[in-house]
């Protein structure tokens, strides 16, 4: 199977190219490298299965690339992903992820793709739910609270109508909070990946608000095995892609300190502007619709994500 990923050098997109080379797929990877790293397809690309594209999406070159690379199926996880960016600059966020999504569904009409499976939030998907719609079903309005939620809803409502005007079939992946390695700890988001290095360097942490705040925390080798189920499995959905379980932030941070001995206690500042206080995906529909279910206890995948950034953190010197 020829498949492209946009985004693919990034953390959730290289993990996904490496699975799907390790399979034995040809894969084209599209990234402008704003984020993404090169470092993070050099297993892949050794593979003889890759070839790489520096290219960003809101490019219309887009378009005729996808076109003359044909693929079957594209997994798009291009994206602005910063909530806050997006609060700041929201056209800059609706250029990356409307218009770049529309560019990239423009390119799988033109070359007959099959399939787009692309990456949705379900931490901002559904806004603010109320406290019996946790855990969260698909079923619940849509009501995201930020530029980048509304975004996201945007790229599915252009998923849906392209299924309907170019019968391009499509599966749209609300993810929890995505961790694991090749996640970046200097960046705004990745919570385990920004305390996995400041505890391994015994720098200060940060909690703010009470830390009682919940999130769906999941890791990137359950995260991208959905992908590559929902590659060939159902369609016309959105499906949450989550653990079920919500954990808070102190007992995050908890974890995370038993796992590296630290003994020094979290500062607290007070709870930023506009931050869910709950969040939490049901995932029934994933388990009916793909036999997914996440496996990764997360005291496991903080110890691995711990390991990988003391790897960088030696590399670096």
């Amino acid at each position: 199977m020829r498949c492209l990923v946009t985004g693919g050098a990034g953390f959730i997109g290289s993990t996904l190219v490496d699975r799907l080379v390790a399979e034995g797929n040809e894969v084209d990877v599209i990234d402008d490298l704003s984020s993404g790293r090169l470092a993070n397809l050099a297993a892949a690309r050794t593979s003889g299965l890759l070839t790489f594209h520096q290219l960003d999406i809101r490019s219309a070159d887009i378009v005729e690339l996808i076109e003359r690379r044909g693929p079957d199926v594209i997994f798009h996880l291009a994206a602005q992903a910063d909530v806050r960016v997006s609060v700041a600059r929201p056209a800059f966020d609706a250029e990356i992820n409307v218009l770049g999504s529309i560019n990239v569904l423009e390119g799988a009409r033109a070359a007959g793709s099959q399939r787009v499976v692309a990456a949705a939030s379900g931490g901002t998907l559904y806004g603010e739910p109320d406290d019996g719609d946790i855990p969260t079903r698909e079923s619940v309005a849509q009501r995201p609270l930020s530029p980048y939620g509304v975004s996201k809803k945007a790229m599915i409502d252009y998923l849906v109508a392209y299924r309907e005007l170019h019968e391009i079939e499509f599966v749209a992946l609300a993810l929890g909070n995505v961790y694991g390695p090749r996640q970046d700890p200097h960046g705004e988001a990745g919570v385990v990946a920004i305390f996995a290095e400041r505890l391994l360097r015994g720098e200060p942490i940060t909690i703010f608000g009470s830390g009682e705040q919940t999130r769906d925390f999941v890791y990137v080798d359950d995260v991208v095995d959905a992908f590559v189920r929902a590659g060939s499995r159902s369609g016309g959905l959105v499906i949450n892609i989550g653990t079920g379980r919500e954990l808070s932030v102190n007992d995050l941070y908890a974890t995370m300190a038993s796992v590296t001995e630290s003994t020094s206690p979290p500062a607290h500042a007070p709870a930023r502007s506009g931050e869910l206080l709950r969040s939490c995906l049901d995932v029934e529909r994933a388990s009916m619709q793909l036999d997914w279910r996440s496996w990764t206890d997360f005291t496991e995948g903080a110890r691995t994500t711990i390991e990988s950034v003391a790897e960088q953190i030696a590399q670096e010197g």
